[in-house]
Order: C-alpha cells, then structure tokens, then sequence
C-alpha cells in the first residue's frame, strides 16, 4: 500500500509506515505522476484534487486535514469511485481563539467597548457556534446568518443577511466557498454588499479568501465605507494585494485555524478516516508529541484593571494576533512560509490562570466557559 502525504501536515510521521509505504511531498507539488501506483493522499488546501491529478491513478481515498473541502472536485471523486473526508471542526477552537484575540485587540485600537457592539456571525456552523458562544460569553449581542440552517430548523434564532448588514458593528464570516447555487458564498461580500453595511463597521474573513471581493473591500475602505477590516484569508494567496494589506486593521497569512491544538486535531481525523476505510486497527490514534505552550501557567495581577482589561491581558499572552500581523507586514512574500513554519499556539484548555487581587465576581466564571483553567 502506498500513501502520498503533504509534507506539512503535523505529527503525521510515524502514523502509517507500519501500515504503508508512505511518501511526503510538497502539497502543491504533488502531481498525477507521483499517484499511479498510490493507493491514498493526505492533503491540505493547497492540493487540488480534480482530474488533472487523479485521471489514471490508483486512488481510491483521500483525506484532507483541513475543515474546508473546496479543494477537491467532489463530482469528479464520485463519478470514478474515489472516497473523500475532511476534517470538520477540526480547528474550530483555534477560529474562535483568533476572532476574540482580533476583538480585544480591535477594541483595544479603536477604543471600543465590546459590551456595546453587535457581532453578526455570517454561518454558523461549528466554527460559527463556538465563535458566538465566545462573544456572548464576553458580553457582545450576537446576530446569527446561516440561511441552510434556516431552511432545516426554522427562523427562530436566525436573522436575515439584511439585518446583519444594517445592525452589526462588526461583521465576521465563517461559510464555505460555493461558486454557485441557491447558497452561493463566491464574492458573498462584492461591492454592493459592503456599502450596505452599518456606517463605521467592521469586516472579518477567517473563511475563504474569495468570499470577500477584495477588490472592493479595497475601494470601502479607501472611501471610509467600512472603518475597519481584518483579513485571514486572501484571494490570489499566497500572492496578495498589497495596498489592501496596508489599510488593514490586522491582517495574517491564513492561519486563524492553525494552533497546535486545530492541526493535532486534522491530523488525527485523517489517520483515522484512512484506517477506517483501508481497515488498518488504528481508528483511535492520536498524535503523543503536542507540545506544551511556553507560559502554560498565567498569573494576572487584577490590581486597578477593568474586566475587559484583564481578559485581553490573559488572551493576549495565549495568542496574539498583532504578531502574526506584524510578520506578513514584514514579509509579505513569505505568505506560504509564515504559514508552513507556523510557530507553536496551543488553545485556551492548555493554559491556568491564577488571578491575584481579583474584584470581580463573575470573572473566573466567565474565564471558566472561554476554556480556561482556574
């Protein structure tokens, strides 16, 4: 049996080579040559899987690491017999860590008291859920969009794009990429789009680079449509507009999903997705080298701070999103390699907290539903 992996998948060495003979490439460099003889491929985003790899190939199954699966010509895999599985809610902790990093830090820049906004979270699936829950944990009125959940579970609870679009002050996507359909996400966010949203709001893609027009998003914010924007996710990554990077609040090199913890978590689903269907006895492997995060143990002096201030101290010690910022603004062409070597981040569950002179009542409580240990 073979398997050709992307050599950058995490913890993934040592997993199948009892089971195959395993071969690690470059994702994007994987080509049609490379699986004639192979049986499976683990792939991340940057592997497209259509027929120009796969036509005369071996292939009976791939895995990718990855939540989203847009990567793959799903028509094409089940019109020749290939079976395929992603990873979903893999880094979905991680997504959530990422957009209350941005919200603290945004508030933080623009002087903004979170418990005054409105979020409107644009899909809420399992990445979307965990965000929401997160912002109201931390105070913030929540406004859901996910028009398929709509449809399947009726309006309550739900608002209309409209309404996101008039009422939230700051906006955040979390969809697929569909090119086309009834929930077609492609360019969700054009021109039309932005210059309908709440006066002075803000916008936030951790989804897929194309759901934004970025071309527009370009001229709202030249034009002071929108007062801010933060981009994970870019179109034409890793090669990204560079004028738009400049008017960005905060921007990062597609790496909101990428902790430890998110990465650990894909790795884990594929090997066992693999060994399901290849019956290989390893349905329940789990990577044993995490590593632990460098301050695991955060002692905060609550002593004439605010609330805020002190949740924003203890996120901002776990990760902070101005340092992934500052690295793409330095090196914007190291887009792939910022993401490649991306450093160790592990999630809210790996760090303790000790809170000393601490006032408020409520703050280990709150500390407790974002993940933490007390």
């Amino acid at each position: 049996m073979k398997i050709v992996a992307d050599h950058k998948i995490p913890f993934l060495k040592g997993a199948l080579e009892d089971y195959a003979n395993v071969v690690y490439l470059p994702g994007n460099a994987i080509s049609q040559s490379d699986l004639l003889d192979a049986d499976a491929l683990i792939i991340r985003t940057r592997t497209r899987c259509n027929a120009g790899l796969l036509d005369g190939t071996k292939v009976k199954f791939i895995a990718t690491a990855t939540i989203g699966y847009d990567h793959i010509d799903v028509d094409y895999c089940k019109k020749n017999g290939i079976e395929w599985t992603n990873a979903p809610g893999c880094n979905s902790s991680s997504v959530e860590q990422y957009l209350i990093s941005a919200l603290v830090s945004l508030a933080e820049k623009k002087k903004l008291k979170l418990k005054e906004l409105k979020l409107g979270v644009v899909g809420v699936g399992n990445v979307g859920k965990k965000v929401a829950r997160a912002a109201e944990v931390l105070g913030i009125k929540v406004l859901l969009n996910d028009p398929p959940r709509e449809r399947q579970e009726g309006k309550a609870g739900f608002s209309s794009l409209e309404d996101l679009r008039s009422q939230a002050d700051i906006l955040s996507f979390h969809v697929p990429l569909n090119k086309d359909g009834v929930d077609k996400t492609f360019h969700l966010a054009d021109e039309r789009f932005l210059v309908k949203m709440k006066k002075n709001s803000i916008l936030i893609n951790t989804s897929r680079g194309e759901v934004v027009d970025n071309l527009a998003l370009k001229k709202a914010l030249k034009n002071k449509v929108l007062s801010g924007a933060i981009l994970d996710v870019w179109e034409g990554e890793p090669n990204i507009d560079l004028e738009l990077l400049s008017l960005l609040d905060f921007s990062t090199p597609h790496i909101a999903g990428y902790s430890t913890d998110g990465k650990a978590n894909g790795t884990m689903m594929s090997v066992q997705a693999i060994s399901r269907f290849f019956k290989l006895g390893i349905d329940h492997w789990k990577p044993d080298s995490v590593p632990f995060a460098l301050n695991q143990d955060l002692k905060i002096d609550c002593a004439n701070k605010s609330e805020s201030e002190i949740i924003r101290e203890i996120y901002l010690n776990c990760y902070d999103i101005s340092v992934d910022d500052g690295a793409l603004r330095k090196n914007p062409s190291e887009f792939e390699n910022l993401r490649g070597a991306y450093r160790t981040r592990r999630e809210a569950n790996s760090y303790s907290v000790q809170l000393v002179n601490n006032q408020f009542k409520k703050l280990e409580n709150t500390l407790n539903n974002l993940g933490f240990k007390l």
